[in-house]
């Protein structure tokens, strides 16, 4: 006697949205909607954008998401006709732990004996894609256009980077007096340098990950992700 096939986590997840976003004769509910349910309540949102969202979330432990809807600028709006039907969707979210850092904000970072630990972590744009899709670089380069600049994406800066350093600077008070610039004085230093640099671009421009679904015959569904950027990086010399 076999046992019944129970439909995956991923599976049911969809179901749920579709049962919550569909007309029902009681309208009262029943349970508290949960966090995905919350955010995807929109019905134009794809299962793809879904399955990232659900991977984000439980596999790689992002907090804070949010599902946004592509608008496009000017140079998505050039796109070919087979861009302009189709809608994109981004997610953002606070990873639980800093993804990238430019060569030269690293070697900023050591000159002044911080660490990526001491630094707060910040809002990331993720867009979900499959595995043989085909995009343009004009179409790649309208997402860019779309996301805010570099200061705007401060997930968590200002007064809890603030207070952060404050935090900081309490704990090293014994360690750092008379010995120099404290801890807490080099990430205010670090945290104004940043908006300065970026603006001008010194550590790069805008970012986000590249989500990869593997659906093509004999995927398995996995997810991978890219870290792709506008423009190019300079490479450091040693």
């Amino acid at each position: 006697m076999t046992s019944p096939i129970l439909p995956s986590a991923l599976t049911t997840l969809i179901s749920s949205f579709t049962r919550e976003t569909s007309p029902s004769s009681n309208p009262s509910p029943t349970h508290k909607p949960t966090q995905h349910q919350t955010l995807s309540a929109n019905p134009q949102t794809t299962a793809l954008t879904l399955q990232v969202l659900h991977n984000l979330q439980h596999q790689q432990l992002w907090t804070s998401l949010q599902i946004h809807e592509l608008h496009s600028g000017p140079s998505a709006a050039a796109a070919d006709t087979t861009d302009q039907t189709q809608k994109t969707h981004l997610i953002s979210g606070i990873p639980p732990h800093r993804l990238y850092t430019h060569p030269d904000e690293q070697f900023y970072l050591l000159e002044r004996g911080l660490r990526e630990e001491d630094l707060e972590l910040e809002r990331m744009f993720v867009l979900p894609t499959v595995q043989g899709q085909t995009w343009s670089l004009r179409r790649l380069a309208g997402v860019f256009d779309a996301l805010p600049e570099g200061q705007d994406t401060e997930g968590l800066e200002g007064e809890e980077g603030e207070e952060r350093a404050g935090n900081v600077g309490m704990e090293n008070e014994n360690s750092n007096s008379g010995s120099g610039s404290s801890k807490a004085d080099n990430l205010k230093e670090y945290y104004e340098y940043r908006k300065q640099a970026r603006m001008t671009k010194e550590w790069g421009g805008k970012r986000m990950l590249l989500a990869m679904v593997d659906r093509q015959m004999g995927g398995d569904s996995t997810v991978v992700y890219y870290v792709v950027q506008d423009g190019a990086v300079k490479p450091r010399q040693n």
